[in-house]
C-alpha cells in the first residue's frame, strides 16, 4: 500500500468527497430539499465519512487513524440507510439510489481495507517517527 503525504492522496477520501457531491445534487431536487431533517441528516453523514477520514490521518498516528477511519465507515452506513428512506419517499429513483449506494459501498470498503492495513503495519505513525 502506498504512503500518504496528505489526506487528498487517500482513495477513500476522493470517493468520499464524490459522495458528498452526488448527495448534494440528490439533496437539490425540489421534493427532497423540503424534507430538512432527512437533507440535515444525510449530508452531516456524508460529510462526517470524508472528514473523519481526514481528521484521522492528520492526527499523525495508527492507532487514531483506525479510530477514526472506523467512524467514516460508520458515517458510510448511516448514508447507505438515508439513502433507503429518500427512495422509499420517492426522493430519487431506483437508479440514483444504487448510484450513490454503491459509491457508499465502495468508501466503506476502502476503510476497511485501509485498516486492515494500518492494523497489520509495523509503523505506528508519522508521530513516532525521531
Amino acid at each position: 500500500m502506498a504512503t500518504f503525504n496528505q489526506f487528498e492522496d487517500i482513495i477513500a477520501w476522493q470517493k468520499a468527497r464524490e459522495l458528498c457531491k452526488l448527495i448534494n445534487v440528490y439533496t437539490g431536487y425540489d421534493a427532497f430539499s423540503k424534507d430538512f431533517k432527512l437533507v440535515n441528516q444525510i449530508k452531516g453523514s456524508s460529510g462526517s465519512a470524508m472528514d473523519n477520514i481526514a481528521e484521522g490521518f492528520e492526527r499523525g498516528g495508527n492507532k487514531e487513524f483506525v479510530q477514526f477511519l472506523f467512524i467514516s465507515k460508520g458515517s458510510v452506513g448511516e448514508v447507505r440507510s438515508q439513502l433507503y428512506r429518500a427512495l422509499d419517499n420517492k426522493y430519487i429513483n431506483q437508479e440514483e439510489f444504487q448510484k450513490a449506494y454503491d459509491l457508499a459501498d465502495e468508501v466503506g470498503k476502502l476503510d476497511r481495507g485501509l485498516i486492515s492495513h494500518l492494523k497489520e503495519s509495523e509503523l505506528k505513525g508519522e508521530k513516532y517517527k525521531k
